[in-house]
């Protein structure tokens, strides 16, 4: 059984610094596609950062210069560097694994960034 777990949340304040942590369970990471997203009540969940299987990476236009994916295979772990962080990245944020026969979800991290 797949699992994702996130952690790393919490509460800063505008202009700071969090690290979040996507930790698999069940599965190596090793060679698929891994995502970041991030979701507000009423909105919907909105893509943030990907890592494919051959470390390159995309980010939304938002976020870019500002945070940073990476992973660690042999912990299998992906992370989400976050600095310079503002009020409009408060959200939940959740990680995502692509497999070859489904993609798999964890169950959110909140982030609230405080003005």
């Amino acid at each position: 059984q797949v699992q994702l777990v996130e952690s790393g949340g919490g509460f800063v304040q505008a202009g700071g610094s969090l690290r979040l942590s996507c930790a698999a369970s069940g599965t190596t990471i090793r060679g698929y596609t891994m995502s970041w997203y991030r979701q507000v009540p009423g909105k919907q969940r909105e893509l943030v950062a990907t890592i494919r299987n051959d470390d390159s990476v995309n980010y939304v236009d938002s976020v870019k210069g500002r945070f940073t994916i990476s992973r660690d295979n042999d912990k299998n772990t992906m992370y989400l560097q976050m600095t310079a962080l503002k009020p409009d990245d408060t959200a939940v944020y959740y990680c995502r694994l692509d497999s070859l026969y489904n993609n798999y979800w964890g169950q959110g991290t909140q982030v609230t960034v405080s003005s």
